[in-house]
């Protein structure tokens, strides 16, 4: 079954729901920079993303030094951003 892409609407309300986050400039992703105290915190982090992404079959673009991660969410199969995209966001910001 194909993944649908996000709408206008729908990219709208995530951004509302989720404001760290940014739409990438071509519409097709969301990203957002975390900062933590260490690297240790840094990357029990990344761990518990990891564990989340497995299960979900969906994994993040991430980029890591030392305590900032940077991240990006998208849907390759669809294009662009979908509710693959949503669901990895809203388990993200219930553990930061």
């Amino acid at each position: 079954m194909p993944i649908a892409e996000l709408n206008e609407a729908d990219r709208a309300a995530l951004l509302a729901e989720f404001p760290g986050w940014t739409l990438r400039e071509d519409g097709k992703a969301i990203t957002r920079t975390f900062t933590f105290a260490d690297f240790n915190e840094a990357f029990g982090f990344m761990a518990r993303v990891a564990l989340y992404a497995d299960k979900a079959d969906h994994h993040p673009e991430w980029f890591n030094v030392y305590n900032r991660v940077e991240m990006t969410l998208t849907t390759h199969d669809a294009g662009g951003l979908s509710a693959r995209d949503a669901a990895m966001a809203r388990f993200i910001e219930g553990i930061v």
